[in-house]
């Protein structure tokens, strides 16, 4: 059958949304995001490089572990699978460039159903590729990453790449082939790995040993094939702790750098943070974004958050100004982002059914970050809490403290260090005073 293209207009009634400022009554309006604003020598638009995440979007429907779905989508009607990923397309980048987002990501099985023959699967990215060409050239819409579903499908229930089972591995990779070659083609500035089901959730049947060597050779693969085939983006890697396995190996911030440098992978990846992952890893945000900024590898964001009373990812749209605020500040003080932007992995609540409840979800969600920016910009201008940084480790950059740092002392001169100072004088970290200078801000 023919596929019919661009012939509906799925949001009606809802017009382009723009910057009003602080004042506006208007719930289809932004306060905080003006793109061409100037925040810290570049415009809000290039700090924050905003994509509208595929999956959640135009694919969630409002199920949980309680019950099915709730949301019932105009574009997901058509009874052959090309057509109504055609249709979704219409609807996404109508969305897209009425929102005013620069970018778009996506997985490959939400951008187009599966399918459990390689090649006919390949056929249907190819497909849906070539409509997203189209669409970016029309809209001016860029590719922020894309990236392979390697979690649904039964096959992934025992992990794609670490699966025990080579011929799942094959099937992992044909996948992965498939999601690269879509991403190059459509000119995305990156490529994401998250490992929904790479990991464990028994030591009792589980070679950890032999399971992260293979994802560890899966990613070296990708990255061969990537590069020799033209892809000059990004590479990132996205944490989680455990859910849907107990035990991932992409843990945290922290696991997954050290296993970039145990397996030469550190130069070609970067790290895409999640504000729920960091939550479920017992970590605050702003842990997670120092962890990966010490070790510069900060790149690319995704945008939600948890809720402090459940136990599982809720991906709920951001609005804690005080977490953004924090996260900001890191962000800023690295020079921004590196190689990646900030997407927002978010779903509307289950009740929320309205087609009118995506662009409300949308735009507090950019409108907290970019209120967060603001607040980081006037917490450097004002210097303080640096300054006071600072000052708490002044003792490190003069006399024995320095050479210390300089690695010029050993342990016997500690000793001798440690009788002439006698006890040390407290030095009161002012953590209520600092709490009560961001609050300040905020």
């Amino acid at each position: 059958m023919s596929v019919i293209i661009g012939q509906k207009e799925y949001f009606k009634g809802i017009g382009q949304i723009k910057f009003e400022g602080v004042e506006s009554d208007n719930p289809f309006a932004f306060r905080y995001y003006d793109e061409n604003r100037i925040v810290a020598g570049k415009s809000m638009k290039e700090h924050l490089r905003f994509a509208i995440a595929y999956w959640h979007s135009f694919c969630g429907d409002g199920a949980d572990p309680f019950g099915p779905g709730t949301h019932h989508y105009p574009w997901d009607v058509a009874s052959d699978a090309r057509q109504r990923a055609a249709d979704k397309a219409d609807a996404a980048f109508e969305f897209i460039t009425k929102m005013g987002a620069p970018y778009y990501c996506f997985h490959d099985v939400d951008a187009i159903d599966g399918h459990n023959d390689p090649k006919e699967f390949g056929d249907r990215v190819k497909f849906i590729t070539d409509i997203f060409a189209k669409k970016q050239a029309e809209s001016g819409v860029k590719l922020l990453w894309g990236t392979a579903n390697l979690f649904s499908n039964e096959r992934y229930m025992n992990g794609a790449s670490t699966n025990p089972n080579f011929e799942v591995v094959a099937h992992a990779g044909a996948q992965l082939k498939g999601a690269i070659d879509a991403t190059i083609t459509l000119g995305g500035e990156g490529y994401v790995f998250w490992g929904g089901r790479e990991g464990y959730m028994s030591l009792l049947n589980t070679d950890m040993k032999r399971e992260r060597e293979n994802f560890a050779r899966m990613l070296h693969t990708c990255v061969e094939y990537a590069r020799r085939n033209g892809f000059k983006g990004k590479f990132f890697i996205e944490p989680k702790p455990c859910e849907p396995t107990k035990h991932q190996y992409d843990y945290d911030a922290a696991t997954v750098i050290g296993f970039l440098r145990e397996f030469d992978l550190l130069s070609e990846f970067g790290l895409n943070l999640e504000v729920n992952h960091a939550t479920l890893a017992g970590h605050t945000f702003a842990h997670e974004c120092q962890v990966a900024s010490d070790a510069g590898m900060l790149a690319s964001i995704d945008a939600n958050r948890g809720d402090t009373q459940n136990g599982w990812d809720t991906d709920q749209f951001p609005t804690d100004i005080y977490e953004w605020a924090e996260a900001m500040s890191i962000i800023l003080k690295q020079g921004g982002l590196a190689g990646g932007g900030i997407n927002f992995d978010a779903k509307r609540r289950r009740n929320s059914t309205d087609m009118a409840d995506l662009f409300y979800a949308h735009i507090g969600g950019m409108d907290t970050i970019a209120r967060s920016l603001l607040i980081a910009e006037k917490i450097a201008k004002h210097g303080e809490m640096d300054r006071l940084k600072a000052e708490r480790y002044a003792s490190f950059n003069s006399g024995k403290g320095a050479d210390y740092a300089a690695g010029k002392l050993k342990l016997e001169d500690l000793y001798k260090i440690a009788i002439e100072v006698g006890e040390p004088a407290q030095i009161s970290g002012k953590q209520e005073y600092l709490e009560n200078l961001l609050g300040r801000f905020v």
